[in-house]
């Protein structure tokens, strides 16, 4: 159960930080306004909140694994909402980056 919470936790956080992040890019590169860059930093926020609720009371632990789940997460992002075609190269990157994940949070201890 402390697994599939965590990984829960990790997907809520990859939403609200990527989320944010392109929100803020589309209020600022994409010109729609301050609304869109204030409801980024607002899901940024978020995303600070929802990494506390880990079950590893270690931040660099999280913050480490999550940059591998932050990586997979940005370009599912962009394949959904963006429509950006990945290559080969970018898909192994990202399963490394997973992997890594895998490892740093629940190899056992």
């Amino acid at each position: 159960m402390t697994v599939i919470r965590s990984l829960v936790l990790f997907g809520l956080a990859a939403l609200a930080e990527i989320g944010g992040a392109w929100l803020v890019w589309q209020g600022v590169r994409e010109h729609r306004g301050l609304l869109w860059i204030a409801a980024g930093v607002v899901a940024l926020g978020v995303y600070g909140f929802v990494a506390t609720f880990q079950p590893d009371p270690n931040f660099g632990r999280i913050l480490a694994a999550y940059g591998g789940v932050f990586v997979a997460g940005s370009l599912a992002w962009g394949v959904v909402v963006d429509k950006f075609r990945p290559d080969a190269w970018d898909y192994t990157g990202a399963a490394i980056c997973v992997v890594g994940v895998l490892v740093i949070m629940y190899a056992p201890r």
